[in-house]
């Protein structure tokens, strides 16, 4: 089959591979029809955390179709269209009962091997699922691969984050307007203040979730004109970081105070400081942002000293895509807004180029493993 396969750092590679085999009765094979490009590939990309083994299939977004399912497995049957979420889960542990998706006990990240064990990833034509009864979730009729992709991590990562900061609770404790409405000229909101530093894929949908949860005012900080402008069709004020302060900003708006909640998707250092200088005191920082780093931008005492409440974590996916399914299907948001590239897989070195590059205008790129002649036959290329 076609994937885009790791090579070293910064170096993918687009070639042919073995197709999928079962190794266990709870497997299923799924043909791709659609999978992304992630700022979360970076890291393997950079080499920022332990290597991949080269060859490596690259990728952990994807919706398809079952064409194989292992004996065990009692969800699914070939022809079934699917998504999936980034790790894969067995549904039934201690943490998959509580929603705890992505510490399931038996967790496997798609796309991570090293050291010749782990799971090849989704930028590939098909993919070996495991534990497919607890990972995979039926793709209704009326979403679209797009939004279906978007569910197995980037909306469900935003949303998330935005729920993590608890602003449904200060928006009820404010007795705040509805989502959406204004706030009052003195910078006292009728609802919470929430800053979202960062305003790639994950940071737009983590400001339309903002607005969802009850935010009277979401002010959204960048320095990529084209990204802000995104934020803003979200429904965020934006702020660009280059020609205004964003401290200030956000202080003009809260009448001084500091945002009630920050919410920080980028994954560095210095967004999560920023967050630390935005929050108010007695405020909320939510990260989902891939960390490496080794420590932290601040120290307990900053924390202690300002009453700050930080939460961080890998997104509990598969929960979430049957929570916001019905969101998605209600066709209240153009979730499908932050793709801005839509590209074959045999173009996926490019495509990361152009990623890795932040290149005008690039938000988020998906592509599709098949021709549309190999599509419609139903056959390998």
């Amino acid at each position: 089959m076609d994937a885009l396969t790791f090579q070293g750092k910064c170096a993918v590679a687009f070639q042919r591979v073995p197709t999928p085999q079962l190794k266990e009765p709870t497997d299923a094979i799924v043909c791709i029809e659609l999978c992304g490009l992630c700022g979360s590939d970076l890291h393997p990309y950079h080499c920022r955390e332990q290597g991949l083994d080269a060859g490596t299939v690259m990728g952990h977004e994807f919706v398809g179709r079952v064409v194989q399912a292992g004996a065990a497995v009692q969800r699914f049957l070939p022809g079934d269209r699917v998504m999936s979420p980034f790790t894969a889960c067995c549904g039934a542990c201690f943490y998959c009962r509580r929603g705890l998706t992505a510490r399931c006990e038996r967790s496997q990240l798609f796309g991570w091997v090293e050291g010749g064990a782990g799971l090849h990833g989704a930028q590939a034509q098909y993919v070996r699922v495991p534990m497919a009864d607890g990972t995979l979730a039926h793709l209704p009729a009326d979403v679209s691969d797009e939004e279906g992709l978007l569910l197995g991590d980037i909306f469900s990562t935003g949303y998330f984050c935005a729920e993590n900061a608890g602003i449904a609770a200060l928006a009820a404790a404010a007795g705040g307007t509805a989502a959406g409405d204004g706030a009052v000229a003195d910078g006292d909101a009728r609802g919470p203040v929430v800053a979202v530093v960062g305003c790639g894929p994950v940071g737009c949908l983590a400001v339309l979730a903002a607005r969802e949860l009850g935010a009277a005012r979401v002010l959204a900080i960048d320095s990529v004109p084209g990204r802000l402008e995104l934020a803003q069709r979200f429904g965020a004020e934006p702020i660009n970081r280059e020609q205004q302060d964003p401290l200030a900003a956000v202080r003009a708006a809260t009448g001084g105070r500091g945002a009630d909640a920050v919410l920080e998707v980028v994954g560095s250092p210095s967004a999560l400081r920023a967050a630390y200088d935005l929050v108010r005191p007695g405020g909320t920082i939510s990260s989902a942002g891939c960390h490496t780093e080794p420590s932290f931008p601040f120290s307990p005492v900053d924390l202690y000293n300002k009453n700050v409440t930080l939460k961080s974590g890998r997104c509990s996916a598969r929960h979430y895509m049957s929570k916001l399914l019905p969101l998605v299907q209600s066709k209240k948001y153009d979730v499908a807004d932050v793709i801005s590239h839509r590209l074959p897989l045999s173009e996926g070195v490019e495509a990361y180029r152009l990623f890795d590059g932040r290149a005008p205008g690039c938000t988020k790129v998906v592509m599709r493993p098949w021709s549309e002649a190999a599509a419609a036959d139903g056959v390998e290329a």
